[in-house]
């Protein structure tokens, strides 16, 4: 979720920038690992699951 709205799925580290820009938040990826920022769940930034 970016502001209360289901943003998308993200698959890649990437993928999250990608959303992140799409919302108007380029230089969050500053901040991708600052648990006030960014709540990550089932692991962190370099944890993914293989996509579907």
């Amino acid at each position: 979720m970016i502001r209360g709205e289901q943003a998308g799925t993200a698959y890649h580290l990437l993928d999250v920038l990608e959303l992140l820009r799409r919302y108007g938040l380029p230089e969050a990826h500053e901040g991708i690992d600052d648990p006030r920022l960014v709540e990550w769940r089932g692991g962190d930034s370099r944890t993914w699951r293989e996509e579907p």
